[in-house]
């Protein structure tokens, strides 16, 4: 995010004459008090420590043995069980609850095979090799499959090797430029650095005919520290699986992009054009390796030297190309299947049309202990507090829906679908809350909207820290130490969101605040059959202590949204960040010779929206008495937050709605800002990034007309 600059502001600043040229940017808005939106502040902290009383990390940790006893990758009988498991706890605690079905295409390995030789035809690997098994797991279990990219192609190709690094855009752009075509080749990336569907997508796009990904021990193994056993990092012959679906262009199920895949939609309603750099899927072999079985295909390259910021852990010079070939056979048993979301609810009270939704997904690639066990171990002890608060007396002010997503690996397909499935609810959700790998290690993160960042900030005062204080002193603790938090700087950072795990629909197509915690440490053994209970209870949380941390603090989040008379945005600083975006894509215009291009009129719709926010800012913080008024401010700020969704969607991917954050087409995980504008620039194309600036325009003066409404 660029600095903050501080100027002059007020509304009268815009009209005056020659402020239409000027470089504008507000200063970063004073942060809202703790009781920004509740009309008896003493009277909500005091629920929130019954609350926070109630988690226990005992209880927590017994969902979590039970939930990592069996592989389950989703749509399998054993994740059938995990969905009844979850669904018994939810009315255990006295939540309304449903197993809700999808049908949905994903594919399961048949036979997986990679052979290469070196330049005079000497074998160098015939594998994968199987990721050893540990006395701790049960040997030849037939439950577990045999590591595989959810959405690769089925086929039999045979090229050339090339190195390409992390696959990023300046990687293959660096391949370019040193003249090595990559036209029928097979392209060797390392995980790490972007998502894994970008490394494939521009592969793809620039003719490659497979693509090979491997775990490079400097990035989570060896080079990092002890593996496991005797440490948390992955060990040489432990295998990364994952999905590769272009989710940058449509997470979902790849049949049925903007269309609910339940099971009685008609094959007639389903797609068939979806893989292709065009699509949703890739349209060429993808296999993942371990480092074990990459080694002796790095070490037999034999042409140019790699930089030196492509070198990794494994014991040889890396180069790019020359002296490999080598063959991949994939068959992959692509199948409609059946996926189980489980969702539980609670009818609100006083505003039971206002819809506060939190999830975590429930499927794994194996045991997928903190990925995703974790978050769906703490969401339980998270429901069984709010259970026993609703047993005591208590009735939320709004209606609650809690939800285990299944099949997120593969694409976040459970609640990608359930989104689709449910448009007039979700447009009265007034916040997402997310949790995914909730606890990998002792560091409490965090994303959102820019419009609930403080609000995750506050409630990080109010939980305690197994380390002693509360979770936002640790925080800002570990964020000193990084480059997360500028030295001096006020408060801790909160990143934005992008589209790696089940906020996206909600975020970025349906257009509600959503947010994502998370508990992080070294975890080396990411998406392979080592993600178990064995390695969590002994590298990530032994007395399962930050399971019970993210429990209160999934928890908490639900219940101040809830006890807000007024929704707590911060609308002030959402516009404060996209002022500064602005101002990064003007500057970028000017370097990128696209002068002409005009952005007063997105930074007035920017100033006007900042202005809106600040002067409805005194009704949050003493919100009136009657219902109705509150029901009026509440609707107009909710509003407010859909006003940033463009119908039309964004260019040459319509799924994606937001115009203040996407994914990035080559980035996949990481948030984009201003993605129509930036990704026109990026392009040089002046017609298009014109006309994304006045959709973005028309879209703030929506959001502060929605806001001055209230006022």
């Amino acid at each position: 995010m660029s600095a903050r600059v501080d100027i002059l502001l007020l509304l009268p600043f815009a009209l005056l004459p020659g402020a239409r040229n000027l470089q504008v940017t507000p200063p970063a808005p004073s942060a809202p008090t703790a009781s920004f939106g509740y009309t008896d502040l003493a009277r909500e902290l005091r629920l929130e420590e019954k609350f926070l009383a109630l988690p226990e990390a005992a209880r927590a940790g017994a969902h979590m043995r039970v939930l990592t006893s069996a592989p389950h990758v989703a749509g399998s009988p054993e994740d059938r069980k995990t969905a009844d498991y979850v669904a018994r706890q939810f009315r255990a605690a006295g939540l309304e609850t449903e197993i809700v079905p999808y049908r949905v295409l994903l594919n399961e390995p048949v036979e997986e095979r990679v052979e290469a030789w070196d330049a005079k035809g000497r074998p160098l690997m015939s594998g994968p090799t199987h990721e050893h098994l540990l006395d701790t797991l049960p040997p030849g279990d037939p439950r577990i499959p045999m590591p595989f990219n959810g959405s690769s192609a089925s086929g039999e190709v045979s090229g050339e090797l090339v190195y390409a690094n992390y696959g990023r855009k300046e990687d293959f752009d660096a391949l370019a430029e040193a003249h090595i075509d990559l036209r029928g080749k097979i392209v060797l990336c390392r995980y790490g650095a972007n998502f894994r569907g970008a490394k494939v997508y521009l592969a793809e796009q620039r003719g490659a005919a497979g693509v090979v990904l491997y775990s490079d021990p400097t990035d989570d193994g060896a080079g990092r520290g002890e593996t496991w056993p005797y440490g948390p990092w992955r060990p040489d012959a432990a295998v990364q699986s994952g999905s590769v679906q272009y989710l940058f262009r449509y997470p979902g199920d790849p049949e049925t992009p903007g269309v609910a895949s339940t099971p009685t939609l008609p094959d007639t309603a389903r797609i068939r054009n979806f893989t292709g750099t065009n699509g949703g899927q890739p349209g060429i072999v993808v296999l993942p390796l371990s480092a074990h079985d990459a080694a002796p295909l790095l070490k037999a390259l034999t042409g140019p030297i790699a930089p030196e910021d492509w070198q990794g852990g494994i014991d040889t010079r890396y180069r790019l190309a020359g002296g490999v070939r080598i063959h991949l056979r994939s068959r992959q048993n692509y199948q409609r299947r059946i996926i189980w979301n489980v969702v539980g609810s609670l009818r609100g009270a006083e505003a039971p049309d206002e819809w506060i939704i939190a999830g975590n997904h429930r499927d794994a690639w194996s045991y997928g202990a903190a990925d995703p066990v974790s978050g769906t171990a703490a969401m339980l002890e998270a429901v069984r507090g709010l259970g026993t608060l609703v047993h005591q007396g208590w009735r939320p002010r709004r209606s609650l829906m809690l939800c285990s997503w299944d099949a997120e690996e593969q694409g976040l397909i459970g609640s990608t679908e359930w989104v689709e499935d449910h448009p007039d609810l979700v447009a009265h959700a007034v916040a997402y809350f997310n949790m995914d790998v909730a606890v990998s290690g002792p560091n409490f993160s965090a994303a959102a909207a820019p419009s609930l960042k403080q609000f995750l900030r506050d409630i990080a005062r109010q939980v305690p820290s197994p380390q002693g204080g509360t979770v936002y002193q640790q925080w800002r603790v570990e964020q000193a130490g990084s480059e997360l938090r500028a030295p001096g700087a006020a408060e801790v950072r909160i990143t934005a969101l992008g589209a790696g795990s089940d906020y996206t629909p909600f975020f970025a197509h349906a257009g509600v605040p959503s947010a994502d915690i998370s508990s992080e440490g070294a975890y080396g053994v990411y998406h392979s059959i080592f993600d178990n209970y064995d390695w969590y209870t002994q590298n990530a949380d032994p007395h399962f202590a930050y399971l019970r941390q993210m429990a209160q603090v999934f928890g908490l989040e639900i219940l101040r949204m809830d006890g807000a008379a007024i929704l707590p945005y911060d609308d002030a600083s959402y516009a404060h960040e996209i002022l500064v975006a602005l101002e990064a894509a003007r500057a970028r215009a000017d370097d990128a010779r696209l002068r002409t291009l005009d952005f007063a009129r997105a930074r007035d719709a920017a100033l006007r929206f900042y202005s809106a926010a600040r002067a409805l800012r005194a009704l949050q913080q003493m919100p009136p008495a009657a219902p109705a008024r509150r029901r009026q401010i509440n609707g107009a700020l909710r509003e407010a937050e859909a006003a940033l969704l463009a119908p039309e969607g964004l260019p040459g991917r319509p799924w994606y709605r937001h115009l203040i954050f996407a994914p990035g087409q080559t980035t996949g995980y990481a948030a984009l800002m201003l993605p129509g504008i930036n990704e026109a620039l990026e392009a040089r194309d002046l017609a298009q990034a014109s006309q994304q600036i006045d959709r973005l325009a028309l879209a703030l003066n929506r959001a502060a007309h929605s806001l001055e409404t209230a006022h």
